[in-house]
């Protein structure tokens, strides 16, 4: 490693030592990008990036300045920015000719972020968390406002951050207990870093005392910006198109994680071998990284399945009008092998199972099936949304169960047995969904006093 790499002088033993830390390990972190890399390309893209070097076209773009302010926006990963999405169009309109800077940390996030790129507009990955790395960046973008949305906390880019006097604002942000007792583990590292930020926009009064006890200072309920999403109504009335021509109702298993579709797909086999109602439903699995879609329709094919893949559909009939699964002898399983067709998923499916609460990952957001007008049934882990799960739940939108076998028995009641309460559901879904926007509005409120330009 070169000199200027060295982890350099902190005011804290702890931040010291973590800036050691993160300095040893970035031969690791290279390796690790290179072997990721391997399934996901995007990993490969301008390595450097990620330790605060830049070729010389992308130092002269960080170098040019126009009149309109500069806001960088991290967004780590998919979900993050999508959240982004959401506020961008707002805040484009508050400052005319704003340049967006975006950082990402995962490929997903990175190309879903070229979706909100204008000309003129910049992205990179966010640099690994050494003191020269993040240095670097912050030195190299000069960004008028940052925005980190969500949950990414790093002690060295906030203190990089606070040196070049570059205000940065928590954005939706939410913090669980576990995340806050992992906070208060090392709280002369995470407090400063919690502290750093000139302002802390929170989801919910719950994460906002939450961040408050983890070292955030300003903090201030602006709500949960993923209320203010509008589905794509092209994918909803493509989506009422083709269930039109359906015999079954469908139901999907959304966002799901490792673990969670080959529980399902042994239990959907133990079902039918019993002789049971399985194959009254279309089944339909969308796995929430795209790197697994592969994975996935293996596993399905290994299953007994016959795998009907979004990507091979026709777009004017849909999955009915497939040639493949009009003749198939298995049962057929609808794969979501797509990015960015979310609503057109929910919008086919009669209920969903929601993807990372059967197993301990805290569950996905089911706000978009609401605003879908999609019901869920939800497992026993969503910490990572325990708000929003337990507001769906109240308004009726949403089931709780204890574990995949009950959810299975929701399944066969509400879709097969009480067409009314899933109605009725439904009904609750779109109410729960519409009255509670207005985080936009809020969170651009509040920035604008941090950027009165």
């Amino acid at each position: 490693m070169a000199p200027g790499d060295r982890p350099l002088p902190s005011q804290s033993l702890s931040r010291r030592f973590y800036s050691v830390l993160t300095w040893l390990v970035q031969p690791l972190l290279r390796r690790k990008l290179r072997r990721r890399g391997q399934a996901e390309p995007g990993y490969l893209m301008r390595i450097d990036e990620r330790f605060g070097r830049y070729d010389a076209e992308m130092r002269a773009a960080l170098a040019r300045r126009a009149g309109a302010p500069r806001l960088w926006i991290h967004a780590v990963s998919l979900g993050e920015t999508r959240a982004a999405a959401i506020l961008v169009p707002a805040l484009r309109e508050r400052w005319p000719g704003v340049q967006l800077l975006l950082t990402h940390s995962t490929a997903t996030g990175r190309a879903e972020g070229q979706r909100l790129m204008r000309e003129g507009d910049l992205q990179l990955w966010l640099p690994w968390d050494t003191p020269a790395c993040v240095g670097r960046f912050v030195q190299a973008a000069r960004p008028d406002l940052g925005l980190v949305m969500e949950t990414e906390v790093w002690p060295n880019l906030m203190a990089a951050c606070r040196t070049a006097g570059v205000p940065a604002v928590l954005v939706n942000a939410r913090l669980n207990d576990k995340s806050l007792r992992g906070a208060q583990r090392w709280p002369a590292l995470m407090a400063p870093a919690y502290a750093g930020f000139t302002r802390i926009l929170a989801q919910s009064d719950e994460d906002a005392a939450r961040l408050r006890l983890a070292g955030g200072v300003d903090v201030v309920v602006t709500g949960n910006l993923k209320y203010d999403a509008r589905p794509s109504m092209p994918q909803l009335e493509k989506a009422a198109r083709w269930r039109a021509g359906l015999d079954k109702p469908v139901v999907m298993l959304a966002s799901s994680r490792e673990g969670e579709e080959q529980a399902l797909l042994a239990r959907l086999a133990a079902l039918r071998e019993a002789g049971t109602w399985v194959d009254a439903v279309q089944w339909m699995i969308v796995p929430r990284h795209p790197q697994r879609f592969d994975a996935v329709r293996v596993l399905a094919e290994q299953a007994g399945w016959h795998v009907s893949v979004r990507s091979g559909w026709d777009d004017a009939r849909g999955p009915a009008g497939t040639a493949a699964t009009a003749s198939v002898r298995r049962p057929v399983l609808w794969l979501g092998d797509t990015l960015g067709e979310m609503a057109l998923y929910y919008g086919l499916a009669d209920l969903a199972l929601l993807g990372g609460s059967f197993e301990p990952l805290g569950g996905q957001n089911l706000i978009e099936a609401a605003a879908c007008a999609c019901p869920v049934v939800m497992g026993p882990h969503t910490f990572n949304f325990a708000e929003a799960a337990q507001l769906a739940e109240s308004a009726g939108a949403a089931r709780r169960v204890a574990d995949l076998a009950q959810a299975l028995d929701r399944v066969r009641e509400l879709v097969l047995e009480q067409p009314a309460g899933l109605q009725a559901m439904r009904a609750a879904s779109q109410d729960f969904a519409q009255h509670r926007r207005g985080a936009v509005s809020a969170t651009v409120r509040e920035l604008a006093s941090l950027l009165p330009l």
